[in-house]
C-alpha cells in the first residue's frame, strides 16, 4: 500500500540527499533512501535522520521491477543522482539522461503525487559539453514523461560534504600557485546545500508542480573571486595567473587520467560559461524561497581544517579580529 507521507530519494548519500534527509525527517516527513551499497553508504545515510522516519534501501540494478515496488510506497519521487566525470564513454547519457527517463515514466505510470529532478544551472549554452547535453536531454524525457514535474536547475552547491570548496581548500593549502581558466573570469551564483533542502522542502511542502526554477544563492562571484575567498578563509596567500587555453587542456587531459580527475576536457569547456540566472525560468527568489546564505561566512565554518592550526588557530583569528 502506498504510503502517502514517504519520500522516495534517489542519490541519497551525495550533499544534497543527506541535508535532504536531516530536513524532511525533522519535520515528521517518512523517507526512503536509495543506495547502491548499504555496507558503504548506510552509517553516513542513517546519523542523518531523526529517528524513525528512515528506511534504507539497496538498489544494485536500476531496473523496472525494483523501481516499481519502491514507487508503490512512496507519493514523492526526488531524483537527485548525477556525476561530474565519465568513467566510461555513454555514463554522462546513462545517468543524467536515461535514468531520469525511465524514473519518470514509472512515476507517470505509478500516479506519483510530485516528481522532483535535479539538473543543473547554465547549461544551455554549452553545446560542446557532453555533461550539459546530457542534462539537457534528462529534463526534456522527464517534462515529456511526467508533464507536471519540477526541474531544478541549482548552480554550484557547496558545503563540508561538497567536492568543489574542499577540494580547492585541499589544493589552495599545499601548492603555491593555482591557474585561472579562462583568467578566472567565469560567474557563478553559489548555493549553500541547506538553503537548496530548503527550497525542495517548500516545494514538496506547498505541492508545487509543472515548473522548471533556477536555485541560485544571493551572491554573483567570478570564480578568481571564490579562490581569492577559499585563500582568505584558510589563511593562505598563493600566486593566481591566468592559464593559456592549449596549456589548460594538455592539463586537463593529464589530470582525467586520475581515479578522481582534479579536471576533465569537459569540465574544462563548462567553465567557459557562466553559471548564472538565465532570465528565461523563474528563480527561488520568484517563489519566495530566499537562499540567503553568503559565501565567505559559510566556508569560514569549515575551512579550518585546512588552515595551519585547525580549529583552535580560526579561534584564536576570530578573537583577534
Amino acid at each position: 500500500m502506498k504510503n502517502q507521507d514517504s519520500i522516495l530519494i534517489f542519490g541519497s548519500s551525495g550533499q544534497v540527499g543527506k541535508s535532504l534527509i536531516r530536513k524532511f525527517t525533522q519535520n515528521n516527513y517518512r523517507v526512503i533512501a536509495v543506495t547502491r551499497s548499504i555496507h558503504r553508504k548506510g552509517y553516513q545515510i542513517k546519523t542523518q535522520s531523526n529517528y524513525g522516519y528512515l528506511e534504507l534501501e539497496e538498489i544494485n540494478s536500476f531496473n523496472e521491477e525494483n523501481l516499481s515496488k519502491l514507487m508503490d510506497r512512496s507519493s514523492i519521487c526526488i531524483n537527485l543522482i548525477g556525476i561530474l566525470y565519465e568513467k566510461k564513454d555513454g555514463d554522462f547519457n546513462l545517468i543524467h539522461s536515461d535514468l531520469p527517463s525511465l524514473l519518470s515514466k514509472l512515476a507517470s505510470k505509478k500516479s506519483i503525487k510530485q516528481f522532483i529532478h535535479l539538473s543543473a544551472l547554465g547549461i544551455e549554452s554549452a553545446t560542446d559539453s557532453n555533461y550539459a547535453m546530457s542534462k539537457m536531454s534528462g529534463e526534456a524525457n522527464v517534462q515529456k514523461n511526467f508533464s507536471s514535474s519540477v526541474i531544478l536547475k541549482p548552480s554550484i552547491v557547496y558545503s563540508v560534504d561538497d567536492n568543489f570548496t574542499t577540494n580547492f581548500m585541499s589544493l589552495l593549502s599545499v601548492l603555491p600557485f593555482m591557474p585561472l581558466y579562462y583568467e578566472g573570469k567565469t560567474k557563478f551564483t553559489p548555493i549553500h546545500v541547506s538553503d537548496l533542502s530548503n527550497i525542495i522542502f517548500e516545494i514538496v511542502k506547498k505541492n508545487i508542480t509543472g515548473e522548471t526554477i533556477e536555485c541560485v544563492g544571493p551572491e554573483v562571484i567570478t570564480f578568481k573571486e571564490i579562490l581569492e575567498k577559499i585563500l582568505k578563509s584558510i589563511n593562505k596567500k598563493r600566486f593566481l595567473f591566468p592559464f593559456p587555453l592549449f596549456l589548460a587542456k594538455i592539463n586537463a587531459k593529464l589530470f582525467q587520467l586520475f581515479p578522481k580527475p582534479l579536471l576533465t576536457i569537459d569540465q574544462l569547456k563548462l567553465l567557459k560559461y557562466d553559471n548564472i540566472i538565465s532570465k528565461k525560468y523563474k528563480t527561488n527568489f520568484d517563489f519566495k524561497m530566499n537562499a540567503n546564505k553568503k559565501f565567505d561566512e559559510e566556508i569560514n565554518r569549515y575551512s579550518f581544517n585546512w588552515t595551519s592550526g585547525g580549529q583552535f588557530s580560526k579561534k584564536r583569528i576570530d578573537k583577534t579580529n
